[in-house]
């Protein structure tokens, strides 16, 4: 009898074959991953500056508006690294 954690596994790999990744695919995921990586530092870099303003303002509404920027903003960006991913990995 297979444990839930095993048929759990199953489950998430049968809708893809897996295969391997070549080493030009791996290098270009890798260097996908670092750009997205710095994109979403430069942001919440930004976002710490615009937090550190409207926190000077005492603004709630404006303060829960950047929050909602900045998690939105970061959000879309590792939605693109997976799109992009994904391409890499289906050639």
């Amino acid at each position: 009898m297979k444990s839930s954690f095993e048929l759990a596994m199953e489950r998430l790999g049968a809708g893809k074959p897996s295969r391997p990744l070549s080493a030009a695919q791996k290098a270009e995921i890798a260097d996908l991953e670092s750009l997205y990586k710095s994109r979403v530092a430069q942001r919440e870099i930004a976002f710490q500056g615009e937090l550190a303003e409207t926190r000077a303002s005492g603004d709630q509404a404006v303060l829960d508006t950047v929050r909602a920027q900045f998690l939105h903003d970061k959000r879309k960006l590792e939605e693109e690294l997976e799109a992009k991913k994904e391409r890499v990995r289906n050639g």
